[in-house]
């Protein structure tokens, strides 16, 4: 988010707010910083040198190089790989009025520029109860390998009202039948699975849960589906990314239905600041006692 924010700083023209005639090229530049700051922050963190974009690569593909590419052992983008990070980008692209969205529509509401109202949404997502749906997933099949819990037990204690025991990756507050773009999510976290070479308990916890859920009766008529976020966690577990890296990756995908959404409002002939309204639901009257009587 800082350095998002940070980027306006390199080009004096949009001090205050985005000249029209450039911010076609400042999407432009949006969109692909983006990708390379995500790379480079997951290298600098890890102690390797930065790889520069390669301009013969797709978006995806020179992501994937900017992120795994070792002088060591020689690496290329897998197709399969490419593809399934490719689909999730753009399944991941909008989703309504969700908590980042609406964040980057109001921040750009008051002229800020796009990077600042973008830094807004990826701070929205830091928020574990947007940004962090991904890594609960992998945070639940960790902690069912680790402490050996049978995948049938973990199905009962979801079942179980008067357990805490939430099951992360299952229904929507948005969809009440199976997620759409869980669909085709499942199909790409097949494909990816079928180029697995090596044997995982994770994954294979995760297709037990998902065949146990999926035939169950409690699960099927409260509509508790496995989501897009049950699918795009495994996904990113078996391309190779870090959990650490889950949100960042969201973030790239929800990029371009943020700037669309600045965009909208911008062009907009009637564009007002945003002023969401408050209803007061506090007492009519309270009683001030002076200081001296306190």
């Amino acid at each position: 988010a800082a350095m998002v924010a940070s980027l306006s700083s390199f080009y004096p023209e949009m001090e205050e707010r985005d000249p029209e005639e450039n911010i076609d090229l400042t999407v432009t530049r949006l969109l692909s910083k983006m990708r390379t700051i995500a790379a480079f922050t997951y290298r600098q963190a890890n102690g390797y040198d930065f790889v520069d974009p390669q301009y013969n690569y797709s978006y995806c593909a020179n992501f994937l190089n900017m992120m795994f590419h070792s002088s060591v052992n020689e690496y290329s983008p897998d197709p399969i790989h490419v593809k399934a990070l490719n689909q999730l980008l753009i399944l991941h692209a909008d989703h309504e009025q969700n908590c980042s969205t609406s964040a980057v529509r109001l921040v750009g509401s008051s002229e800020a520029n796009l990077y600042a109202a973008v830094s807004a949404g990826c701070c929205a997502l830091w928020g574990p109860k947007h940004g962090g749906a991904h890594q609960a997933v992998m945070a639940t099949l960790n902690k069912i390998v680790s402490e050996k819990i049978p995948p049938k037990k973990i199905i009962e204690m979801a079942k179980d009202k008067s357990n805490p025991f939430r099951l992360a990756g299952f229904g929507h507050r948005v969809y009440k039948t199976f997620d759409p773009r869980a669909k085709i999510a499942k199909q790409m976290c097949n494909e990816v699975f079928s180029i697995n070479n090596t044997t995982d308990p994770l994954l294979e916890v995760a297709m037990e849960l998902e065949e146990l859920a999926l035939k169950d009766d409690f699960f099927i008529s409260r509509n508790l589906y496995p989501n897009i976020d049950f699918y795009t966690g495994i996904i990113f577990h078996m391309m190779g990314f870090p959990q650490q890296m889950f949100t960042v990756l969201f973030a790239m995908g929800r990029l371009p239905g943020w700037i669309a959404h600045y965009l909208e409002w911008r062009h907009d002939p009637f564009q007002k600041i945003g002023r969401p309204r408050q209803i007061y639901s506090g007492p009519e009257a309270k009683e001030v006692i002076a200081i001296e009587e306190r």
